[in-house]
């Protein structure tokens, strides 16, 4: 368990060249090239997948347009390529050249190989027609190193009516600070670790870089204010970090 440690912290700070570099890595895996150690995302696509079905309904009609948002080049953009053409979808994945050359050519998938929202041929195409918009652990990099509220504000021009814009996998370090001040997460860490320790957690410290309650409430106070409804939901409870991870759900009504 330590080495996956080891590579977790190896994929905590990056950046979109990181990830560049990660996709044609040929000593990692698919999900390791997407910033994540096997044990934490081994095997969990489809529970993944399903939360989203729960989610985008679109995804589960006939036939609709759906963008993905930095997919990477893992199991669950394999997976989200083959769902898609199972059920006819229009599917537009935008990532970097590198990460979009490790997936499969497809006939109802349009790869954009672009620093988004550096692609204006996505919003000259799709204004106003996705149905469903999948951003999955992908806004704390953006956060991190790009413009998180332009992000946001160019993604929901793309919304169809009824469109359904899923901001996923979101690392809030507000939530993990109090999973892990809880006998819950007391409990969890030491199951993990294999040891007595008792996680160290501070409140009320300023944490450059990352998510905490303030952007994440944040995110759906300016959806909110530009006409959307938006939402702060839970993870399924099978997803591999849903007890430090949530999800931002804005529809276009």
């Amino acid at each position: 368990m330590a080495n996956d440690n080891d590579k977790y912290a190896r994929f905590a700070r990056l950046g979109f060249d990181d990830f560049r570099a990660l996709a044609t890595d040929a000593s990692l895996t698919p999900n390791e090239r997407v910033g994540f150690p096997e044990s934490y995302r081994a095997n969990k696509e489809g529970a993944i997948l399903a939360d989203l079905l729960g989610k985008l309904p679109a995804l589960r009609e006939k036939g609709r347009t759906i963008i993905d948002i930095g997919p990477g080049c893992g199991d669950l953009a394999r997976l989200m390529l083959s769902h898609c053409e199972s059920l006819a979808h229009h599917l537009v994945l935008i990532d970097s050249e590198e990460m979009l050359a490790q997936l499969p050519d497809a006939a109802h998938a349009r790869k954009v190989a672009a620093y988004y929202p550096q692609c204006p041929e996505i919003f000259e195409d799709y204004r106003a027609a996705a149905d469903a918009i999948v951003v999955y652990s992908v806004y704390q990099y953006v956060f991190a190193e790009g413009n998180a509220w332009n992000f946001l504000d160019r993604s929901l021009t793309l919304l169809a009516p009824g469109g359904r814009l899923l901001i996923g996998d979101i690392p809030n370090i507000s939530r993990r600070k109090r999973f892990f001040a809880s006998d819950t997460g007391v409990r969890f860490h030491q199951a993990f670790t294999g040891t007595d320790e008792i996680p160290e957690v501070r409140f009320n410290e300023l944490e450059p870089s990352q998510i905490d309650d303030s952007v994440v409430l944040a995110i759906v106070a300016r959806a909110r204010a530009a006409g959307f409804d938006a939402y702060i939901v839970p993870q399924a409870d099978d997803l591999p970090m849903a007890n430090r991870r949530e999800d931002v759900l804005i529809v276009r009504p």
